[in-house]
């Protein structure tokens, strides 16, 4: 389920004033809708600052009545094993073991495990992964269906 822009600027806002950065926000399933929220800030993430951005979060949405029907609202760090959502988190985390899995295979293969390389501008924006073998692969950020850290052994 896409998100509604307005939700993304309440998240945003709301975010933002608490010194925080909004790493994703995702609404997902229908009548039984579950919207998480992830958050970080140099240091890592409290309770404290969980529970706020929910109580905050929680309170305009409920005002301003943008979700019909009932939701669960779930506030979190992205973990160590944190989602790759943006460009800039592309070549924030490069230099650290990812997985990417992609919609459309390359070279026969869906699921890429390897360095961050960071990312390659010229034509299409695309990650730039290295196997442990030394094969770069170039993955177009438009096929990338899902991407994380991974967390070394």
């Amino acid at each position: 389920m896409e998100l509604d822009p307005r939700i993304s600027e309440i998240i945003e806002r709301v975010t933002e004033r608490e010194g925080l950065e909004l790493v994703h926000a995702e609404l997902t399933g229908g009548r039984n809708a579950i919207l998480r929220i992830f958050i970080d800030k140099p240091g890592g993430v409290t309770i404290d600052d969980c529970s706020s951005i929910s109580e905050r979060v929680s309170l305009i949405l409920d005002v301003e009545d943008i979700i019909p029907h009932q939701y669960v609202l779930e506030v979190a760090s992205p973990g160590l094993d944190r989602g790759l959502y943006k460009e800039a988190d592309y070549e924030r985390f490069a230099g650290l073991p990812a997985h990417i899995r992609i919609s459309e295979p390359i070279e026969g293969q869906r699921n890429f495990h390897g360095k961050l390389i960071g990312l390659e501008r010229e034509g299409e924006t695309a990650a730039i992964v290295e196997e442990q073998s030394g094969k770069r692969h170039r993955l177009p950020l438009s096929r990338i269906v899902k991407a994380n850290v991974e967390i070394e052994p």
